[in-house]
């Protein structure tokens, strides 16, 4: 898989994205970096830590946020992808649910989407990423948490993304999944995910890992915000050893030297 410049290789090591959200009201650093120049720091702060990819949002997808127009998502990420792929030497990712944003970033540069509702909340962004021939991660979500059997389900959804995005003629070697942790499920639902990731990897595709300061984090050890990361890491190291192949994080330095590490113990065997 090519995201970018970058080859993408599974099986050969654990990538690590960045965020960067371009709000005003993300749940963990909303408001930091939404002025243009402060943005572009960071994205460069993130690359030079070892950041693979850089993944921009411009509308939070938090518990209980605030909708945005497609023309503010736009204006907010449009002029941050349009610098950043002057600067940088590493792909961007567009985090966006939305096709008219999701085009425009590819336009602008991106070449990724990634889609918090995995194909299912607009119907026509299945269609950019195969027009555009970009790589997309598709997350599982739903509005409610009742499920017969959790994982099986989860599966099930992920696969219904899978098929939208086959039958909009994205390329299967394009499609990367995402479980979905934080997203329609309650604590103890994300806990049995997290338990069972190695089935998610069954599907059959590269599994990406957003877990960075997330309230399952929060809740388990009852701490705020600015005191997950800790928490974040082993998420992280149980995720690698399960399989994911891509962590999603706002610490890029320290969680991408607990993935070389867990990297390292992996791999020691083969390298004998």
């Amino acid at each position: 898989m090519k995201i970018g410049n970058l080859i993408f290789n599974p099986e050969e090591r654990t990538y690590v994205m960045g965020i960067l959200n371009i709000t005003p009201d993300s749940f963990s650093d909303g408001g930091k970096f939404s002025v243009l120049d402060s943005a572009i720091r960071q994205a460069i702060l993130m690359v030079e830590e070892g950041a693979d990819i850089i993944d921009i949002g411009g509308e939070s997808t938090r518990p209980n946020h605030k909708e945005v127009s497609t023309e503010e998502e736009i204006s907010r990420v449009i002029p941050v992808i349009t610098e950043l792929v002057k600067v940088l030497s590493k792909p961007v990712s567009i985090d966006t649910s939305k096709a008219e944003v999701a085009k425009e970033a590819v336009k602008a540069g991106a070449s990724m989407i990634n889609d918090v509702w995995g194909f299912k909340k607009d119907p026509y962004i299945a269609s950019v990423a195969a027009e555009a021939g970009v790589v997309c991660c598709l997350m599982h979500n739903r509005d409610n948490t009742n499920y017969k059997n959790l994982i099986e389900d989860i599966k099930t959804e992920l696969n219904e993304s899978v098929n939208i995005a086959l039958k909009a003629e994205v390329k299967k070697e394009n499609i990367i999944l995402d479980p979905g942790i934080g997203f329609g499920k309650t604590l103890e639902q994300n806990l049995e995910v997290m338990s069972n990731l190695s089935e998610i990897k069954e599907l059959g595709f590269p599994v990406l890992l957003g877990t960075s300061r997330k309230s399952m984090i929060g809740l388990s050890l009852d701490l705020p915000v600015k005191e997950r990361l800790e928490g974040t890491i082993a998420t992280n190291v149980i995720g690698i050893q399960s399989g994911c192949s891509i962590i999603r994080v706002h610490d890029v330095k320290e969680n991408l030297r607990a993935a070389r590490m867990t990297d390292i113990i992996l791999n020691y065997k083969s390298m004998m």
